[in-house]
């Protein structure tokens, strides 16, 4: 089972640390940890408000009205906290990118089984193809040669259409990382779709 981006009590830890530079207000922290990650994980506003409230409750942060937004900010026993746990933050950080690429990794294998089956049954076709022209006698150089064209023409279409649907499966992937959605559930439920397809089609 593919852990979560954050363990647990790591994220309101990294959010003492953000806070530590100065007050931000929820939009801003979100904005940071996504930066700090190059992209690859944005916590959802229903992941860091609540923990927030939480901080708050504890102690650790305080918030201030700063027009219609409220700007949170670190307290004394918020960087006390911090200081004591310092030495965790780079752990979180690789365990944070390292749950992305689990995630990445598994989606990229299956849509790579599916493109080397793919290959390996046009191959198939066309030599099938090659086998039944010569036994109803059209064997000529040109009726080969069409073969082979049709096939490498179908094989092209095939890899070119997978390549979008990778490009759109990442790109929809990122989104959902962005709102904090990627999880164990999607990441099964795509491979066994992509088994479907597969069976369906072969």
């Amino acid at each position: 089972m593919t852990p979560p981006v954050f363990a647990h009590g790591a994220l309101r830890l990294y959010i003492l640390s953000l806070l530590e530079s100065g007050p931000m207000h929820g939009y801003e922290i979100i904005q940071a940890i996504e930066d700090r990650f190059g992209g690859t994980y944005t916590p959802s506003a229903g992941t860091i408000y609540p923990r927030l409230a939480k901080l708050e409750e504890e102690g650790l942060v305080s918030k201030v009205p700063d027009g219609r937004k409220t700007d949170y900010s670190i307290t004394d026993a918020g960087r006390a906290e911090l200081e004591s746990r310092r030495h965790e933050l780079d752990d979180i950080e690789s365990e944070v990118t390292d749950s992305v690429r689990r995630l990445a990794d598994e989606v990229r294998s299956s849509v790579n089984e599916a493109m080397k089956s793919l290959r390996a049954d046009l191959a198939a076709a066309a030599r099938e193809a090659r086998t039944e022209a010569r036994a109803s006698g059209k064997t000529t150089d040109a009726r080969i040669k069409e073969t082979q064209l049709g096939a490498r023409g179908a094989l092209r279409d095939a890899e070119l259409a997978l390549n979008e649907f990778r490009h759109n499966v990442r790109t929809d992937l990122r989104q959902r990382a962005v709102r904090g959605e990627l999880g164990d559930d999607l990441v099964r439920d795509l491979k066994a779709r992509l088994d479907q397809i597969r069976a369906d089609l072969f």
